[in-house]
């Protein structure tokens, strides 16, 4: 794993809003919505990955290598922040660099010191939306293999890690898409 940033020089981005919660709860859905409407979007990593690594027959799969897969994810989530830091429009994140290290929290995975400096160095906005489980929109398919037990240990996994590190959850409602991008764009645009 390489990475380059200075330790302790903690980078706040105001305009960098997550989106988290745990899979099939509709975040992905709600991303395509808000850039479909115009909105600067950046789709989460962990689906770019797999599809990635089952192009060429890659191991670094949470199926397979889950070590590997969380430092791909952890780059990834590092470069999109990082290349994006000078932006002061607003960004729509579907996942975050604290879903990184809530996955390695999930899985116990042992060092995980790198993420939670990266977690602690680069943060967002401090508002940061979360999507409960919702079963009746669940579903599995090429990339999350998860069942929904799964995805409400994601999210209570998020839960932690987000309250750890002092960002303030707000819970988006199960209701239409557009009920929520509504609520989402209601909540970005008060803070």
């Amino acid at each position: 794993m390489c990475f380059t940033y200075k330790k302790n020089d903690m980078t706040l981005k105001n305009n960098f809003f997550i989106l988290t919660g745990g899979p099939g709860s509709g975040k992905t859905t709600l991303i395509e919505q808000l850039k479909n409407k115009g909105y600067n979007c950046v789709p989460e990593v962990g689906r770019i990955i797999i599809k990635e690594q089952l192009s060429f027959g890659g191991t670094a799969l949470p199926w397979s290598d889950v070590s590997s897969y969380s430092e791909q994810m952890l780059h990834y989530s590092l470069r999109d922040y990082i290349s994006l830091s000078s932006e002061i429009d607003v960004y729509f994140f579907d996942r975050g660099i604290p879903d990184v290290l809530g996955y390695t929290a999930l899985i116990n995975l042992p060092n995980q010191h790198i993420y939670i400096d990266c977690v602690k160095n680069f943060r967002y906005n401090p508002m940061v939306l979360i999507l409960p489980p919702w079963e009746d929109i669940y579903q599995t398919d090429a990339e999350r293999k998860q069942d929904f037990k799964v995805a409400i240990s994601t999210y209570n996994a998020m839960i932690k890690i987000y309250e750890k590190y002092d960002y303030k959850l707000v819970e988006v409602p199960r209701m239409t898409i557009p009920e929520r991008i509504n609520f989402i764009l209601e909540r970005v645009k008060a803070t």
